[in-house]
């Protein structure tokens, strides 16, 4: 974390200061630019409508994607939302999001888009409508990316403070968080980092976390050091053999909340042939924690000191 700052820097020098002159932003190695602020956008998931939010976008967001079709929302999103309309419950259609008029979709790969899918920045394009994609997601196109750390977050939210013109309250927020981060990395340094395992609900194959998404960074930030680090991928499946035989030492468990809580995974994994022996299991060490929480956004850094405090209660 101690690389975080100079990173910033480097993105906020990236793009231009003044929209006099359009603004262009880094967007999966390739430019993005916009000669004015847009004016209507559309947001997919639930972590990047958080992250808008955060922003104070609301007047611009002419809709959401991919909210209530898979997730439990909070009082207080349903709130930020207000009249906000969701446009599809689950995966948009091109149809879905130009019916709306907008000249901005914020999504990712496999996060509302698909590689050679229906709704792409190139299909999109034809109909006025630019595409910002979340940077996590940029490793489906491009196996080169360097593996994930916070900057993931903090570059999104500076590009989008940048393109919406309120990179101030952006750079704000991201200040706000790496005061944070640094409080929680102080008490932990130097301690002994528990062997992590993600999962994302039962499973033949368990779905988890690899080294090119965010958590595994908010896992080594909470203190702790991911069993499925070594992954070539984002979020992938692993195999129970082979995490069992990493015999973890805490679980982070995805609680969504309707039918598939943190606590029923728990307790799938207690009746696991080959979990149940784990350490992690035994010791009835874990902590759920939600999807948005999990995926780049705003919740990102609260999560991190949740999973440092379960991790490290002596700490806290």
């Amino acid at each position: 974390m101690k690389t975080l700052a100079s990173t910033a820097v480097v993105l906020s020098l990236s793009a231009v200061p003044a929209f006099a002159q359009g603004v262009t932003v880094d967007n999966c190695g390739e430019p993005l630019t916009f000669e004015a602020p847009p004016e209507r956008i559309v947001v997919h998931d639930i972590n990047m409508t958080e992250m808008a939010f955060a922003l104070g976008l609301q007047d611009r967001m002419v809709g959401v994607t991919g909210i209530t079709g898979w997730y439990k929302t909070t009082e207080s999103f349903d709130e930020q939302r207000g009249d906000i309309p969701e446009l599809a419950e689950r995966m948009p259609t091109v149809e879905n999001l130009v019916s709306v008029d907008p000249d901005m979709f914020f999504a990712g790969w496999y996060y509302g888009m698909q590689p050679g899918g229906e709704v792409t920045p190139d299909t999109l394009a034809p109909f006025g409508i630019q595409t910002l994609v979340l940077s996590e997601s940029c490793v489906h196109l491009h196996d080169d990316r360097p593996e994930a750390s916070m900057d993931l977050l903090f570059g999104d939210m500076l590009r989008l403070g940048q393109i919406m013109g309120v990179e101030d309250r952006a750079e704000t927020l991201i200040a706000e968080w790496r005061e944070q981060l640094a409080g929680i990395e102080a008490l932990t340094e130097g301690v002994e980092r528990p062997r992590v395992f993600l999962l994302d609900g039962p499973a033949d194959a368990p779905f988890t976390s690899g080294r090119f998404a965010i958590v595994d960074a908010m896992i080594s930030a909470a203190g702790g050091a991911s069993v499925t680090h070594d992954m070539d991928t984002s979020w992938g499946r692993s195999s129970w053999e082979a995490v069992a035989v990493s015999n973890p030492e805490f679980l982070v468990l995805l609680d969504y909340a309707e039918g598939q809580s943190a606590a029923d995974t728990f307790a799938y994994l207690q009746e696991h042939p080959v979990m149940q022996f784990t350490d992690a299991v035994q010791n009835e060490r874990w902590v759920g924690l939600a999807y948005e929480e999990l995926t780049p956004g705003p919740a990102n850094i609260d999560a991190i000191e949740t999973m440092a405090r379960a991790m490290h209660p002596d700490l806290f």
